[in-house]
């Protein structure tokens, strides 16, 4: 950053006309057939998989460590927020969630033996995993009320409780599961995070969860019934869960927010267009006040968007956890990706809600994220809550602090 002003290398530049590229080449002409998952669609992805391994383009998320471009937390940010403008392109560049954020938690806290077995095929992209947090009996937004247990039994967990919204479930080799390992200890010391072979007995997926109503939702509920692990498939120390979770999904945030500006200026991009060639009462959509109105305030939104999201994206990479960032951004980015979108649903008019556009697809996508990852009213009680906590201390809010 130089006086404020966020600087853009050379090689990001570079980065970033590649990614562009191929979505142009690659991506967006088969949309279509990739939001299918069919045998036909993971062939495809299969093949753009290799195109990006052999220029170099992996998984962008790791150090290279770990099998990863190694290429820094900005980088990155930058190069998702063009990734992003398509909901199936992260796959093809080793990229989507949940594997992302999970091969990010392996690598930092496996042991060596939790990398060889569980690490090295999702980074190669041979396997998928799952997320396994939240439950349905308790509040997803206080993960200190989570219910499932891991009872430690000579050289093994016992892991009982039942856990639904663990994304990409069906399909997953294993899964990362949250359970509370130490039920008399302090809220945010109680639980722990253990892989769990999907293929264990005991690991029964119970029933698929419709997001939206898509019958090929993977979202499903779990049960985990009396399933036991060796007690080295722990992550990190013994109750070390809600801190390895904080790590996780922080970086995890910003990852979701430039996809999510990636949506805004595609759907900018499209009601423009749509605004300058429908007609409609004498005239082009563009010479209306309402519609000028939308794309003055979804062009201004989206690039204060942009630039609080490449703040925290360099905090991170300068070790910072970012966390009050990071809290703006998710209600704020999120926000705005869903108004602009929205707004180019009708300018669009019917044609906005088919899926003659991905329009309705975004708008969906968009609106999870105001609830995933922990929901607005959260974040915006963390940011409150860091403000506030300066002026009972007798200070004010430096503004230049960021």
């Amino acid at each position: 950053m130089v006086d404020g002003v966020l600087q853009v290398s050379e090689d990001t530049k570079q980065r970033r006309a590649y990614v562009t590229q191929f979505m142009e080449e690659h991506i967006y002409p088969n949309e279509p057939l990739l939001m299918k998952h069919s045998d036909e669609s993971e062939a495809l992805v299969k093949e753009l998989q290799k195109i990006n391994k052999a220029n170099g383009y992996w998984a962008p998320h790791l150090p290279k460590e770990a099998g990863g471009m190694g290429i820094g937390f900005l980088t990155y940010a930058y190069m998702n927020e063009i990734i992003g403008r398509s909901l199936v392109a992260s796959r093809p560049f080793g990229s989507q969630a949940p594997d992302s954020g999970n091969a990010e938690i392996l690598h930092q806290f496996g042991s060596p033996e939790i990398k060889e077995r569980f690490l090295k095929p999702l980074v190669a992209g041979d396997v998928r995993s799952c997320f396994s947090m939240t439950e349905p009996a308790v509040s997803g937004a206080d993960p200190t009320g989570l219910q499932t247990t891991a009872v430690r039994e000579g050289d093994e967990w016992v892991i009982n409780g039942r856990k639904w919204f663990s994304s990409g479930a069906y399909g997953a080799a294993f899964a990362i599961v949250m359970c509370v390992t130490d039920p008399d200890a302090p809220a945010h010391s109680r639980m722990s995070q253990i892989v769990v072979p999907t293929d264990t007995p005991g690991f029964k997926i119970e029933r698929r969860v419709e997001v939206w109503g898509e019958e090929d939702s993977n979202h499903p509920v779990i049960h985990y019934d009396n399933v036991r692990v060796p007690v080295t498939n722990i992550l990190g120390p013994q109750g070390a869960g809600f801190r390895l979770s904080q790590k996780r999904l922080g970086p995890g945030r910003i990852h979701h927010c430039m996809r999510a500006l990636g949506q805004a200026s595609r759907a900018f991009d499209l009601m423009c267009q749509r605004a300058l060639t429908r007609e409609a009462f004498g005239g082009p959509l563009a010479d209306k006040q309402t519609i000028q109105n939308w794309i003055a305030d979804g062009l201004t939104n989206i690039q204060a968007a942009r630039l609080l999201t490449m703040q925290a994206a360099q905090k991170i990479d300068s070790g910072d956890e970012a966390r009050v960032e990071v809290s703006m951004i998710k209600f704020f980015v999120v926000n705005v990706a869903c108004k602009v979108i929205d707004d180019a649903i009708q300018v669009h008019g019917a044609k906005g809600v088919t899926t003659d556009t991905p329009l309705q697809a975004m708008y969906k996508s968009a609106r999870i994220l105001r609830i995933a990852d922990g929901p607005d009213e959260v974040h915006r009680m963390v940011v409150a809550r860091h403000a506030l906590r300066k002026y009972r201390q007798g200070g004010t809010w430096d503004f230049g602090e960021f």
